[in-house]
């Protein structure tokens, strides 16, 4: 069995990706970012939170 969580609380997700909880609702009532609820607590699984960051536009530069 795997050590890793498959699934994390919204500030705990937060803080691994360096987003402030205001924003993660932002995205949240935006329908970018899947939260589910277990009792009062907010959790992203491993798969939506994956899935959330893939979705996000890769930065593009402009030539020099």
């Amino acid at each position: 069995m795997s050590s890793a969580p498959e699934a994390l609380t919204l500030d705990e997700f937060c803080k691994r990706v360096k987003m402030g909880r205001t924003k993660a609702y932002e995205e949240v009532r935006a329908g970018r970012l899947v939260v589910r609820k277990n009792g009062k607590k907010s959790i992203v699984t491993v798969g939506d939170g994956q899935r959330y960051l893939e979705s996000l536009p890769h930065l593009e530069l402009p030539p020099k």
